[in-house]
């Protein structure tokens, strides 16, 4: 009997359900067998069942074989709410943020980008340990040692499976001698191991300016949480914005994957947002359940879809979001 997949669904806030759902309709148009379990998430959550992330999703999360997320609304001046994404990373220990960067047929965009950024998603500054002082304010930097080697192996693993040929480890270890030069120093023993693969060290500062004037010469970037953060936000403008990047949050046995970009709550519910990004997600959710040939079949789809010059408004175009979806169910 063919499998099917159990996967949670969690639009969220603004335009994340709105996207999801095009999703769903392009996974179910793929003739692998889904069971979609919807689960609450973000400020929706928070007004529903007084916090963004309730028992009854996460207990859903564990038991799908993957977890497709729309976007969410981060409130302002709301003492008790938290990240529900931050937060279900370190639960599921999604230790693994992938975001993928290939140029699309987008007109003005630079053509010929192909490169990974990995990053570590669980610590670093954005464990939340923040204090006030009398001076100002404190935020402690956590950098752990299983962490580092976790995210490292991910990367050089990942470099290993996608036939790429180089791994750059960016850090500040020249100023931050501690904590980013354990990082490094375990990158270099890592290293050791995968002969087949060239490891490069990189400073953030000139990763950031490298990743605009010679982006063809990346392959694989692994780096902590914050540098990846920005990094991979300046690398989404390489290739259209954060409009059409994906990303996938992964662990040793789980992964969420998600659009990058926000909530954008003022177009929700007009089917006008831009599917794409969560579509890529998608592709990305379909490789790690082992399902490669359609991955790279609604890569295809998308890709000749712009070609076509059938894109939704924020690329030019003038199709509804639900118009875009047919035509790249169309063309599978």
């Amino acid at each position: 009997m063919k499998k099917k997949y159990q996967i949670c669904y969690m639009g969220g806030d603004g335009i994340g359900p709105d996207v999801t759902n095009e999703s769903i309709r392009l996974l179910q148009a793929t003739g692998i067998g889904f069971d979609f379990i919807k689960a609450e998430i973000g400020f929706g959550a928070y007004k529903k069942c007084g916090t963004p992330l309730p028992e009854k999703t996460i207990d859903i999360c564990k038991k799908s074989d993957a977890i497709l997320f729309g976007a969410i609304t981060t409130p302002p001046n709301i003492k008790k709410y938290f990240s529900p994404i931050v937060r279900l990373r370190r639960i599921l220990d999604l230790y693994a943020n992938v975001r993928p960067f290939k140029s699309l047929p987008i007109p003005g965009q630079k053509q010929g980008i192909d490169f990974v950024i990995v990053r570590e998603n669980t610590e670093d500054l954005y464990v939340g340990q923040e204090r006030l002082t009398k001076e100002g304010a404190i935020a402690e930097r956590v950098i752990t040692k299983k962490a580092c080697e976790k995210i490292i192996k991910f990367a050089f693993e990942l470099a290993r499976k996608q036939n790429r040929d180089k791994v750059t480890v960016v850090h500040k270890a020249n100023i931050l001698r501690i904590t980013d030069g354990l990082f490094l120093e375990i990158a270099k023993k890592i290293a050791l191991n995968y002969s087949d693969i060239v490891m490069e060290d990189m400073l953030v500062d000139s990763c950031a300016m490298q990743l605009i004037r010679k982006t063809e010469s990346f392959d694989v970037i692994v780096t902590t949480n914050m540098f990846g953060d920005i990094l991979s936000d300046e690398a989404a403008g390489l290739t259209g914005g954060l409009g059409v990047a994906a990303s996938g949050n992964m662990g040793n046995s789980q992964g969420l994957f998600e659009p990058v970009h926000g909530s954008a709550p003022k177009y929700a519910g007009k089917n006008v947002a831009n599917p794409m990004a969560s579509f890529l997600s998608s592709a990305m959710m379909l490789e790690f359940l082992g399902e490669n040939k359609m991955a790279q079949k609604i890569r295809r789809s998308i890709t000749k879809t712009i070609k076509l010059g059938l894109t939704t408004k924020d690329l030019g175009g003038k199709l509804k979001s639900s118009e875009f979806t047919n035509k790249i169910i169309e063309s599978l």
